[in-house]
């Protein structure tokens, strides 16, 4: 209640708070009064408008039988941890819309800059959109101080921007880079929130992998035991989360500034082994012949004074 109170309150005794807190709290619930408060520049403190209109609405669509607008559900697996010299992040390859898969084949790592990468979550397009923003800020960053990037630079730029639009950029994000100061992990949520850890997850399957995060990781681990952690934290989501499939993309970011990005080290759901231990019946392969053809006739073209060839088609290549 204490943060509900005009500046006039605090300036009071107990007893004058005690009134001056009932007499703001039932003014919230006077639209006129509220709107006297608001014209003579006297309101201060939480607004609760949207509470009367959630009601508004909900009654409205139980009575029209019109279903409210709901979040959209994505699935996902994005992990990052650090190890003695560097950081390792992993990512699942399934894009869905809705309960369809939509890429089986999808990369979630992004570049920022040469010595750091983000792992997305949530709507593809805004996690491509913010990384590619970022990236090119980044850039220009570095032209300027002609030093190379920071993470926590690169944190900083991510979390002001999704900050700035509250939340409504669906993109949880795990950052991870080496600079100057050493490895870092960071996990940036949708709303700007962020934390440095040492390892972390994201992503509807994130509680799958977060699991082998805590049984197994230690400090100071070798490359080789961090990539295959991730690995197995990445497959956890992937057969534990039906948001997340396909295969197991890693990038290893070391100290020396070397990077090791790995599209499709694990492929645990490779088919085409099992497609190729099925034999077809001949039968089923239509061989040239099999229809006849009754009669053939070539009509030429009366429109055109020369026959058209592909050099008259203008080809547009499709934007990727």
């Amino acid at each position: 209640c204490a943060q509900a109170l005009s500046p006039k309150a605090h300036e009071t005794g107990a007893g004058n708070t005690l009134r001056a807190t009932s007499t703001t709290m039932s003014e919230f619930h006077s639209s006129s009064a509220l709107a006297h408060q608001t014209e003579a520049g006297d309101a201060a403190g939480f607004s609760f408008h949207n509470v009367q209109r959630n009601d508004f609405l909900a009654s409205m669509s139980s009575q029209s039988n019109i279903a409210l607008p709901s979040a959209k559900k994505t699935g996902t697996t994005i992990v990052g941890m650090i190890y003695k010299d560097g950081v390792v992040l992993g990512a699942d390859t399934r894009a869905t819309g809705g309960t369809e898969v939509a890429d089986k084949n999808c990369e979630k790592i992004h570049y920022l800059a040469d010595n750091i990468y983000c792992c997305g979550a949530g709507t593809a397009a805004d996690t491509e959109m913010t990384t590619k923003l970022i990236s090119s800020q980044l850039e220009l960053l570095r032209r300027n101080t002609k030093t190379p990037s920071r993470v926590v630079a690169a944190c900083t730029l991510l979390k002001r921007l999704l900050f700035k639009y509250q939340g409504h950029i669906s993109a949880a994000l795990v950052l991870g880079g080496c600079d100057s100061t050493g490895p870092h992990v960071y996990q940036v949520y949708p709303h700007g929130s962020t934390g440095k850890l040492p390892y972390t997850t994201m992503g509807s399957g994130s509680l799958a992998a977060i699991s082998v995060f805590e049984t197994e990781w230690r400090e100071n681990m070798s490359e080789g035991e961090a990539r295959n952690l991730v690995q197995k934290a990445i497959l956890a989501g992937i057969f534990n989360d039906l948001g997340s499939g396909s295969n197991c993309d890693t990038c290893v970011i070391r100290m020396d500034g070397t990077v090791d990005f790995t599209r499709g080290a694990v492929t645990p759901n490779d088919v085409g082994v099992l497609r190729a231990a099925i034999h077809h019946s001949s039968l089923l392969t239509m061989q040239k012949g099999t229809t006849p053809i009754l009669s053939s006739v070539f009509h030429k073209s009366k429109g055109a004074a020369a026959p058209v060839t592909m050099a008259d088609i203008t080809v547009t290549p499709m934007e990727t």
